[in-house]
């Protein structure tokens, strides 16, 4: 008994410390419709060296947020040797200080630091965190000037520290612009709230019409959060319904009813009409006409951010006068790295980054120069000030800073060939601003300084990269930012995965497009070879159910078996029997139907793993991971990757093609030859001349 009472005894003490846990998780939220959304400082641990050092984050508030509260999470340890009551960390956003605190010196444990920001130093937009750490190490008490020593003077910051907003989204205003901004918001990205849905049955060119609108929504979202589903109504419902965002792309007439009903618009043979409905408390924005032509100029529309964005009401008809399309991407270019100037304040090493765009199919050619024009303060040791300039990552040249050139310098430099640049690269413009006798001095922020102006450009000459390799993916079906008529083969049968799988490459596709030009094409199994003739085609499905993987087999690297139940092995891997019915494989190779295009087998026996296999070319984050021109997965995430084709003989250009390809070197041998060209003819004139006096001589 006394037992039993002492058990009864501790199960209450053990209930009481629960209760006030359990009454704390339950307790409601003081705004329930609050949420919040993380963003990492970094994505890997970072180490800032240096008696001052400097990290930079930019992270979003977009405009339909309503931010209650900004935290920012910092997990760092600071070197053992700071000095805790000298040493210190700034955090600021936007320019704004928000606090500054004493680092824990520690030899083991990561310490973590919780700073609140005001709401009022945040801006609707691209906002900046910068944190700067002033690591002092050594004696305190010593008073005399001593060099620096910058091995034992850092701060690491952890890839676990992130920027915190939490926010309540605003009532959905009875704008496309504003369901638009939502649907391509990071937030929405991040939770997988959003979906395009068509048929079950889709038509051609209801599937191209959505293949455009889900194109530029991927652009629009970049490449941060999760892609955008492509879902079929009839075979998706339930997953449809748990969106809370849905842009519906269909003829009229094989709208879902529900949807149809909403649609009052009278006479959709000559427009097509996008309207923004609320389908039982679901935003829907549903794109329809009766007229396929003009669902497809709608689904263009779609497709064009900036014209998007413009749709302040809750309807836009499109009609045959409707300009849709968006300004061709130029390729060989002059771009300017600053509109107006940026600055650099600071002592130590600095550095500006600028982000450079380039559609993936090409490279940084020849002769492509950087010239860049600064200013910097007057009080530096000039004996060690520089600027070096990085071009991904990699210098390219440096210069030593002089008091002489301080109120206007420059440097120009040619991007060399052999960095082989291609797709979207950094240039960097590093300075080290070293003051004399530093170690005597407080550091001050605003001193010293360096200013790149606003005429610095970046003389960019490019090369298309045109072998069929997953290296220069998206090429062949991008070309310069554009769709490059692009065939999609579909199977016979279609299901859930086969939508998903269109979703997942128009998803990647859509992030390169660089506009809403170009041409992409549905075809059934049924397509004949003159279809296809003119087109890089994208075969999904397996041997059984389209007969132009079933045709290519015998070209295919990974081939299926002679009952095409199954993938048999071949001279880069070994595939057992059962193995083989259960992988998915993409494989790049020539097209058959015309030379000069390409075609893309997204195929598997089962169409679950030929969306496996369309998952790897779905996003960035995977992309790295598929090389070469074939590669194999399997349900347990097991990569496979190979170069089948043999590689080709690296190009050796005529002098001749050397020298239409630069332009200084064209100029320089034209301005030769017409030297050349005037000397003779002097020299002709003058034995003219000399002849005819000795005639008359004579």
């Amino acid at each position: 008994m006394k037992k039993c009472l002492m058990l009864f005894m501790l199960l209450c003490l053990a209930a009481a410390a629960v209760a006030p846990y359990a009454a704390r998780a339950a307790e409601p939220s003081s705004n329930p419709g609050a949420t919040s959304y993380v963003t990492p400082i970094s994505d890997t641990d970072t180490t800032l060296d240096g008696s001052v050092s400097y990290k930079q984050q930019f992270f979003q508030v977009p405009a339909y947020w309503k931010v209650g509260q900004v935290k920012v999470a910092l997990d760092y340890k600071a070197s053992p040797l700071a000095q805790d009551k000298l040493s210190s960390v700034t955090v600021s956003v936007n320019g704004t200080a928000v606090t500054s605190f004493r680092p824990v010196a520690s030899e083991s444990a990561r310490q973590r630091m919780v700073v609140e920001v005001p709401v009022s130093a945040l801006i609707e937009g691209t906002n900046t965190l910068a944190i700067q750490g002033h690591i002092v190490s050594g004696d305190e008490q010593v008073q005399i000037c001593t060099p620096e020593y910058y091995a034992d003077k850092w701060f690491q910051i952890y890839k676990s520290s992130s920027i915190i907003v939490g926010y309540t989204p605003k009532p959905l205003a009875s704008a496309i612009a504003d369901f638009a901004a939502r649907f391509a918001g990071l937030d929405t990205a991040a939770e997988q709230d959003r979906a395009i849905a068509v048929p079950r049955d889709a038509d051609p060119r209801e599937l191209e019409a959505a293949v455009y609108a889900l194109s530029g929504f991927a652009k629009s979202s970049g490449t941060g959060g999760k892609g955008i589903p492509l879902l079929a109504y009839g075979l998706d419902d339930g997953d449809i319904a748990g969106k809370k965002l849905v842009v519906a792309v269909a003829l009229r007439d094989r709208l879902p009813a529900a949807l149809r009903s909403l649609v009052p618009d009278a006479g959709l043979g000559d427009k097509a009409v996008i309207r923004l409905v609320d389908a039982n408390g679901q935003p829907t924005l549903v794109v329809t006409s009766d007229n396929a032509g003009l669902l497809i100029k709608a689904g263009r529309l779609i497709g064009n951010a900036a014209l998007l964005e413009q749709l302040s009401g809750p309807v836009k008809e499109v009609t045959e006068r409707t300009e849709v399309a968006s300004p061709v991407p130029d390729v060989t270019k002059i771009v300017k790295l600053t509109d107006v100037g940026d600055q650099i304040t600071g002592a130590y090493h600095r550095t500006k980054d600028y982000f450079v765009t380039l559609p993936a199919n090409r490279s940084v050619a020849e002769a492509s120069k950087l010239s860049l024009r600064f200013r910097y303060a007057k009080n530096l040791d000039f004996d060690r000030s520089l600027i070096t300039v990085l071009v991904g990552g990699k210098p390219i040249g440096s210069k030593k800073l002089t008091e002489a050139l301080a109120d206007g310098d420059s440097i120009n430099l040619t991007i060399p060939k052999n960095l082989n640049l291609s797709g979207n690269f950094t240039v960097t413009a590093a300075f080290d601003l070293e003051l004399k006798n530093a170690s005597c001095m407080l550091p001050q922020d605003q001193m010293p300084w360096a200013f790149i102006d606003a005429d610095t450009v970046l003389q960019l000459n490019t090369k298309d990269r045109t072998e069929l390799l997953f290296n220069n993916y998206p090429y062949p079906f991008l070309r310069d930012g554009i769709y490059n008529q692009v065939g999609v083969v579909l199977p016979e049968a279609r299901d859930a995965d086969t939508y998903r799988t269109i979703g997942n490459l128009f998803n990647l596709l859509g992030q390169y497009a660089a506009g809403n030009a170009g041409e992409v094409r549905f075809f059934g199994p049924d397509a004949s070879a003159d279809a296809l003739k003119d087109r890089n085609v994208i075969a999904i499905g397996s041997y059984a159910d389209n007969p132009v993987i079933r045709k290519a087999n015998d070209s295919l690297y990974f081939k299926y078996d002679a009952e095409g139940t199954g993938f048999v092995s071949n001279e880069k891997m070994s595939i057992d029997e059962d193995y083989g019915k259960r992988i998915g494989s993409l494989q790049l190779i020539a097209s058959p139907y015309e030379p000069g295009h390409g075609l893309l087998a997204v195929t598997g026996a089962d169409s679950r793993y030929a969306y496996l296999a369309s998952k790897l070319i779905a996003d960035e984050s995977t992309m790295w991971k598929v090389y070469g021109d074939g590669a194999v997965t399997d349900m347990d995430g097991n990569i496979h990757a190979y170069r089948f084709k043999l590689e080709a003989a690296p190009d050796q250009p005529s002098a001749v093609e050397d020298i239409l390809e630069r332009e200084d070197v064209l100029a320089f041998t034209a301005a030769a030859v017409s030297v050349l060209l005037l000397v003779l003819l002097s020299l002709i004139l003058l034995i003219r001349k000399h002849r005819r006096k000795r005639r008359d001589e004579k």
